[in-house]
């Protein structure tokens, strides 16, 4: 596949030059130094569309192969389920929306993107950023005191505060907790909202 083929990337490519525009930073000369700027961003762990845009196509072609299977903890495909009856879910993740369609649709335990009803990408906004979680609120028609947030990620859940969500910090194996109201899994928080 030649990348100049995929919209996605040709896309990619284009706002990676805006990004450096807006930092300062000096613009890629050629397709192998617009390569290791990836690279870096990757090594960095950088949450910029671009990247996990870029990441997303490649990860398609894993899944779809077969090579690669999204990992879930043993108690989220129940409770997805049983809580897609009740409530309306979405993911906000730093991933793209077609990476979190691929982590969900090929998971350990099956297809379990058909019990989201939202996905959302740093498109939407920075997960740090209250404003964010604002637009949220809005595009799934819902004030955001009736939004019920997770995250293991002490900043965001303080973006999702301050715009007025409900927050819960999951406190997986590997994460230190700092949040008022915390949940080791989704058994937990079952718990919590009923």
């Amino acid at each position: 596949m030649k990348y100049k083929d995929v919209p996605e990337i040709v896309l990619a490519f284009e706002q990676v030059n805006a990004l450096l525009t807006k930092e300062g930073s000096p613009l890629p000369a050629n397709d192998t130094e617009l390569l290791a700027v990836f690279e870096k961003w990757s090594l960095e762990d950088r949450k910029v569309t671009p990247l996990k845009t870029i990441q997303g196509v490649i990860w398609k072609q894993g899944y779809e192969a077969g090579e690669l299977v999204g990992h879930v903890y043993e108690d989220v495909a129940s409770h997805l389920k049983n809580w897609h009856d009740k409530y309306e879910l979405g993911i906000f993740s730093s991933g793209s929306v077609e990476a979190q369609q691929l982590i969900f649709g090929f998971s350990e335990a099956g297809d379990l993107s058909q019990y989201f009803d939202y996905f959302f990408d740093t498109n939407t906004g920075q997960k740090r950023d209250w404003e964010t979680y604002e637009r949220i609120a809005k595009r799934v028609h819902l004030p955001a005191s009736k939004i019920l947030f997770l995250s293991d990620v002490v900043a965001e859940l303080e973006a999702a505060q301050k715009a007025g969500m409900l927050t819960i910090q999951l406190v997986r194996p590997g994460t230190e907790a700092g949040w008022e109201t915390i949940a080791a899994d989704f058994n937990e928080v079952e718990k919590m909202i009923y």
